[in-house]
């Protein structure tokens, strides 16, 4: 029983099924598992918690 997890910016309700979607297919497919065993967990991440290169996302906006 796998479970993903994907950190990343807000989304909206349809493309977070969207995505939910594509990873279930793409991953039973290459694990060779049911679709029904596959986990998908999204966490949105605000841009003022997440830096890169010393700078947070919010201020390179």
């Amino acid at each position: 029983m796998p479970v993903i997890q994907i950190s990343c910016n807000k989304l909206t309700r349809e493309k977070k099924r969207e995505l939910v979607k594509r990873i279930t297919e793409v991953s039973s497919e290459v694990m060779d598992l049911p679709e029904s065993t596959i986990t998908v967990l999204i966490r949105e991440v605000p841009p003022e918690d997440v830096g890169v290169g010393g700078i947070l996302l919010c201020d390179r906006e």
